[in-house]
């Protein structure tokens, strides 16, 4: 008997190789980058969530600007090649892909912190709380 899950078969190894190495060019997770900010980010943490939700707990670390305000000049105090990791409110929320999509458009490099504030808080990480 088939399943839904074996219905289609698997990629070829080679092609799904190709597939999963690709993620990580798109996406980070939690985990690798709570250990990056212990250590001295590389990168800048955006929040693209709305004031009110990033006062009530955010990433240590983060700065806010919501997605719809990702602009060239928001951006300007950055060096063009600096890496920014976007993030919203969890795997429900396509606020950090709406980010990342501006940020690619304005030439940026980018990835997503995969999980959102969700996956933050599922790993048993701390928030911080407040506008600054």
């Amino acid at each position: 008997m088939t399943s839904a899950v074996t219905a289609i078969p698997a990629a070829p190894s080679d092609v799904a190789r190709e597939h999963f190495a690709a993620e990580f060019t798109f996406e980070t997770d939690c985990y690798d980058v709570h250990d990056a900010l212990a250590k001295g980010a590389d990168f800048v943490l955006l929040d693209v969530r709305g004031p009110a939700l990033y006062a009530k707990g955010h990433v240590p670390g983060a700065i806010n600007l919501p997605h719809g305000k990702i602009i060239r000049s928001k951006l300007a105090e950055w060096p063009e090649e600096t890496l920014f990791v976007t993030y919203c409110a969890g795997p429900h929320c396509n606020g950090a892909a709406r980010g990342a999509l501006r940020l690619a458009d304005l030439g940026r490099p980018v990835k997503i912190m995969a999980g959102g504030l969700t996956g933050w808080i599922d790993e048993g990480f701390e928030l911080a709380v407040g506008d600054a």
